[in-house]
């Protein structure tokens, strides 16, 4: 089966307190985005990789990309839209192959090889794989009302990659936006597809803050 990797880097970076986008922000010598591309590059080298940036980061990017002889991983690079949404509707026109696509958050570098291939490979079993690890942490349900306590057993955390076959998601995105579409897997839902879970990894953390940087390096740190 074809493989495609989207990989949606939207963030302007406000929550970092920086001038650059968090995606270009350096994690261990590297930009964010780098170690994600080079992640997904080295378990599927056949994978074809398309990149989600604002267009006014183009330049920038490719600025990067020469700075960091970073140019031996192909990759197309097309403008994203005004949500996440858009920019994955906006992807799937280069997407002109049966088989499976994955759509990844740029800012969620230290997923990892396990975390990528589970995800493939339940798709091509179920037609769609989402990453999931457990929630620790106690929660409670909050309203205008009340607020109570909930088992944590019964919800997950949802991280990316988000696997889905071909004509199944093309479908999902021919539907109009709504608010209620918070990531890919919600957008399939919505056609009533039912979405199959699959183990993610805790390091697989999403970067968008300060403290999220430190952990990331943490991470990496007891890695080695």
């Amino acid at each position: 089966m074809h493989k495609y990797i989207i990989i949606v880097a939207g963030g302007k970076g406000e929550r970092m307190g920086e001038n650059i986008p968090k995606q270009f922000l350096e994690l261990n010598g590297k930009p964010i985005l780098m170690h994600t591309i080079e992640k997904f590059h080295s378990t599927y080298p056949e994978a074809q990789i398309i990149l989600a940036l604002p267009e006014n980061q183009f330049d920038f990017w490719e600025e990067l990309c020469y700075k960091k002889e970073f140019t031996k991983i192909p990759h197309q690079i097309l403008a994203g839209g005004k949500t996440r949404f858009h920019s994955v509707q906006n992807a799937l026109g280069l997407v002109n192959e049966e088989g499976i696509v994955a759509i990844h958050d740029g800012v969620r570098p230290l997923v990892s090889k396990t975390t990528i291939v589970n995800c493939f490979n339940a798709a091509e079993q179920h037609q769609n794989a989402i990453p999931v690890v457990d929630v620790v942490d106690s929660l409670r349900h909050v309203d205008k009302i009340e607020n109570k306590a909930v088992k944590r057993s019964c919800y997950k955390i949802v991280q990316t990659p988000q696997c889905f076959q071909t004509t199944l998601l093309k479908k999902a995105y021919q539907q109009e936006f709504t608010e209620a579409f918070t990531d890919d897997a919600s957008v399939v839902e919505a056609t009533g597809a039912k979405i199959h879970l699959v183990s993610g990894n805790k390091e697989n953390i999403k970067i968008t803050s300060p403290e999220d940087l430190v952990v990331a390096m943490a991470f990496i740190a007891a890695a080695k």
